[in-house]
């Protein structure tokens, strides 16, 4: 493998930098701390919702700060393919991993264009190999990839003879195909795409039919390992479904299927344990020097896309400077407006950008580029070390190497190519099905260093940040690969259910890494990560945490109508113009965001309404869990999170993008927190409140920001009228109205201490 002249660079870093920007965050902090300073300064004159207003309010400064360092260095890449083809001698090979857990809520169809569109990116096909984990342990996923692996050998052909840009076929067929492949539309061209058009159909309808029952319930031939085999209890199957024997460029990519050995009675630490696993496997299999790994609905957007990555993975002056290279998450058919707040455009543009020109993005647990040496946990030095096996802070350590990757000697010999970055594997993959089983057996890690030190880590639900934050405390960076059009494109979830569950999830992952021996406090006071980067890790890993200030702070103006009292100055006060300034500002400053990222007026109220609710639904929830977990009473679950092949597909016309429930508690905090404000206005316009003393009593302020809740949590009054999934169960609304009447109480009581 030969490396491009520094003259002709493979990628340009460009500085997004905006001083106006800057101007206003600066300002905003000022702010803040001005109102600090005048609740310090009226303490003493003010009773406990002042002093709880204080705390809130010192919370939001902090984040700020975190928002302001994360936010201030933003920078951009910008790669150029075309010159890793001309100065590169020989293109390095890449192993491709996608998981799946679930053939329900991930439907194999989804996998199935996840894989069709990696099997045809534009790169040598004898230099790919595609691992596809199987969580679920489906047959009914396996029968699905093996009738694609049979519409590969048409659709493959057809998309590189064609310069097709979307290779995913549902994406393809879903819209204008000649438009989109930017062909002249020549009658050999329309019937071949037909063609392609029929044969998808054809491998449409049998996954289909299979999904009803008909074909994978016939447990002969390949089928036959699946016939006494559970979702949680069965031995590893590991399926050669194509191979590329003769190594020819022009044919298809490896593809193997893996459900790695699960029983009921050993730790699997889901999708962690997954990537760990296949890791290890194609580190026999292939052992390729880089690896992608996407989740199932990730299709490749970019047919280009692994000749961007290696852009920045070979163009890196030093090794060092590039562990992995992430690409953002895009979503495909998103509603408009992003009703449901989970897109995350502003947030990859300004925070994502701005931690990019720190140390590196963060690991996003999808659409990454991985060098196989650091997963191994190499550390930067390392690379000085030409002739080490496996090593550790720039010194050999075979003996303890040995203990670490575990009992494999062929996992071992492979893992020692490593650390030059080559790729020694036997031609015929099915010499190494044996030892590949072996690795993949539930009892293989035990007593070596598989998710403490080498793969992806345990001990958190997002796995994807602890593994990248273990990355960047060892000094490695990481770099951004935005190219376009998009790299990947996915599915956004669909409905209040979905992303609520997603957004749980994160929030306990997150809150799990905060409060470990991992924490990013730890890896700067102790070992390399960067000041800035831990502040940007604190960043996000306090979502949770801040469900708590939001949450109270929430609840003042209701308590203050409530009991009439106050907790923000006086309107003759010319203080009262501090936090006035606060809300008016930093919301202009936030829709200014979205209007420049191309978004709408709307799409930043669905987002803002969305934080809230979100902070008070399932980050309180993330909070419960990890408490209850670090108490002993229960383990963190890891869920699922239920993909649509389309997001338009939850509801049609007026329905569209309209907030839905079900049973989950996880609605009861924003159904209570609503019915406290609507306790408070009915309060305050019946006039059933005590009398203030003197002139203590509520005023606009705290009317404001009680309708401003109201206005964030409209789903939730819609829904306490709504029918079927749009609206609260009624179990959810009888929880939240007992929490509500519980607050009223509390509230009173305070008052007449």
């Amino acid at each position: 493998m030969a490396f491009p002249s520094p003259s002709t660079p493979l990628y340009e870093k460009m500085s997004l930098k905006k001083d106006a920007k800057r101007a206003v965050e600066i300002f905003i902090l000022f702010l803040l701390v001005s109102l600090l300073g005048y609740r310090l300064a009226h303490l003493k004159d003010h009773g406990l919702e002042w002093q709880v207003a204080l705390a809130c309010e010192s919370w939001f400064a902090f984040v700020w700060v975190l928002v302001i360092s994360t936010k201030w260095s933003p920078v951009s890449y910008k790669t150029y393919p075309q010159r890793i083809l001309q100065r590169v001698t020989e293109l390095p090979p890449v192993d491709i991993f996608v998981t799946t857990a679930d053939p329900q809520l991930e439907p194999p169809i989804i996998t199935v264009n996840t894989v069709l569109s990696l099997m045809a990116v534009n790169y040598p096909a004898h230099k790919l190999a595609c691992y596809v984990s199987d969580d679920g342990c489906s047959p009914l996923t396996f029968y699905s990839l093996v009738e694609a692996a049979k519409f590969a050998k048409l659709w493959v052909p057809f998309c590189k003879k064609y310069d097709i840009q979307l290779r995913a076929p549902s994406r393809y067929f879903a819209g204008n195909a000649a438009a989109l492949s930017g062909e002249d539309c020549s009658s050999e061209f329309q019937q071949a795409r037909d063609t392609m058009r029929d044969e998808y159909e054809k491998l449409s309808r049998k996954i289909e039919d299979a999904s009803q029952g008909s074909v994978p319930s016939d447990f002969t031939g390949e089928l036959a390992a699946f016939a006494k085999a559970e979702r949680g209890d069965h031995p590893s199957i590991i399926k050669i479904i194509l191979e590329n024997k003769e190594g020819r460029p022009d044919e298809l990519p490896h593809l193997i299927y893996i459900s790695r050995e699960k029983r009921p009675k050993h730790p699997h630490h889901y999708k962690a344990g997954a990537m760990n696993v296949l890791t290890r496997v194609s580190g026999l299999m292939t052992n390729a020097p880089f690896m992608l790994n996407v989740d199932c609905d990730m299709h490749a957007n970019n047919p280009q896309i692994v000749l961007h990555a290696l852009c920045l993975l070979l163009g890196a002056k030093h090794e060092r400077d590039c562990a992995f290279v992430q690409c953002p998450q895009i979503f495909y058919d998103a509603l408009k407006d992003d009703p449901f707040g989970n897109q995350m455009v502003v947030l990859f543009e300004y925070l994502g950008r701005g931690i990019v020109g720190i140390q590196g993005p963060l690991y996003g647990g999808t659409g990454c580029f991985h060098r196989r040496k650091v997963i191994y946990g190499s550390w930067p030095d390392d690379v000085k070390t030409e002739n080490s096996s496996l090593t550790s802070k720039g010194e050999s350590t075979k003996e303890k190497s040995l203990n670490g990757f575990g009992s494999s000697k062929q996992l071992i010999n492979s893992a020692a190519y490593a650390p030059r970055g080559n790729s020694d594997h036997p031609k015929d993959l099915a010499s190494s099905l044996e030892a590949a089983i072996h690795v993949s057996s539930c009892t293989y890690e035990y007593n070596t260093d598989w998710g403490e030190e080498i793969g992806w880590m345990y001990g958190s639900a997002t796995e994807d940040v602890l593994t990248g934050l273990a990355i960047h405390t060892k000094g490695w960076r990481t770099l951004y690969c935005s190219p376009n059009p998009p790299a990947f494109l996915g599915c956004a979830p669909s409905g209040g259910p979905t992303s609520m569950t997603q957004q749980k999830r994160w929030a306990t992952g997150l809150l799990e890494i905060l409060v470990s021996k991992k924490s990013p406090i730890y890896g700067t006071l102790f070992m390399q990560l960067h000041f800035r980067q831990c502040l940007a890790y604190l960043w996000i890993l306090t979502w949770a945490l801040r469900s708590i200030p939001e949450f109270l702070y929430a609840l003042l103006a209701a308590h203050c109508i409530i009991i009439n009292s106050h907790f923000l100055p006086k309107g003759q006060e010319p203080a009262i113009l501090i936090p006035a300034a606060i809300f008016i500002i930093y919301n202009l400053y936030c829709l200014s965001e979205y209007l420049m990222t191309g978004l709408s007026m709307r799409a930043w109220w669905n987002n803002q309404r969305m934080q809230r609710i979100t902070s008070a639904c399932a980050w309180s929830f993330g909070v419960l869990s990890v408490v209850l977990k670090l108490l002993g009473l229960s383990e963190t679950v890891f869920e699922v999170t239920k993909k649509d092949q389309s997001a338009s597909s939850d509801g049609t016309g007026t329905e569209l993008g309209r907030f839905t429930f079900d049973e989950s508690p996880i609605f009861v905090p924003g159904t209570a927190l609503l019915l406290v404000h609507l306790t408070a206005i009915v309060a305050m316009l019946l006039g059933l409140r005590p009398q203030a003393s003197g002139n203590n009593g509520s005023g606009l302020g705290e009317v404001v920001c009680t309708v401003w809740v109201v206005l964030c949590f409209w789903p939730f009054f819609r829904g306490l009228f709504g029918k079927g999934k749009y609206g609260i169960p009624s179990t959810t609304i009888v929880k939240g109205a007992i929490l509500a009447i519980a607050v009223v109480c509390l509230s009173r009581f305070t008052s007449t201490s």
